[in-house]
């Protein structure tokens, strides 16, 4: 249609590349985790554990939780169920308005999180880390990073993605 924007074939290529990658990997890195019946974790869920395991007393507030994970709030709502039913996490009132509800981790979920740490990571590693290199992996993040907002929720104990950059235009 004239006046439409349309990719060029590079541009194409390296969408439909990203996309299938991006797919690709994570199907991998949630097969490696639903592989072994004493895990059994889809990666959504792996990446609820990490994120309440590394939050102060092991809980956030379902809406932040959401937000670091990537994920609706009915999803989240739909997943957390999936979880409390296998006692690994639970949801309590929030401690400081007692209106809003907060995930918590339980101790069955961190002894889950401890057992399924070594698989992902062996998965990460196979998959990702291994195959790109280490120059290649510090300008995937760093070309990664110019598409996430300033305050991203990455990673913990990480510099925020445009820490010491400059915000992406």
């Amino acid at each position: 249609m004239p006046g439409e924007l349309w990719l060029t074939s590079s541009e194409q290529l390296a969408w439909r590349t990203f996309l299938y990658a991006t797919t690709l990997l994570t199907d991998r890195f949630s097969e490696a985790l639903q592989a072994d019946p004493d895990i059994d974790l889809t990666l959504g869920e792996y990446e609820i554990l990490v994120r309440l395991s590394e939050a102060d007393r092991r809980f956030l507030r379902m809406s932040e939780l959401a937000d670091k994970v990537v994920h609706s709030r009915s999803r989240l709502t739909h997943t957390i169920t999936r979880m409390e039913k296998r006692g690994l996490v639970e949801r309590v009132r929030c401690t400081d308005d007692g209106r809003g509800r907060q995930a918590q981790l339980t101790d069955a979920g961190a002894a889950m999180l401890e057992r399924a740490a070594p698989t992902h990571v062996r998965s990460v590693r196979e998959h990702l880390l291994d195959v790109v290199g280490h120059d290649d992996l510090l300008d995937l993040g760093r070309i990664l990073a110019k598409t996430l907002d300033e305050d991203a929720p990455v990673a913990v104990g990480c510099p925020a993605p445009h820490q010491g950059a400059p915000a992406p235009r």
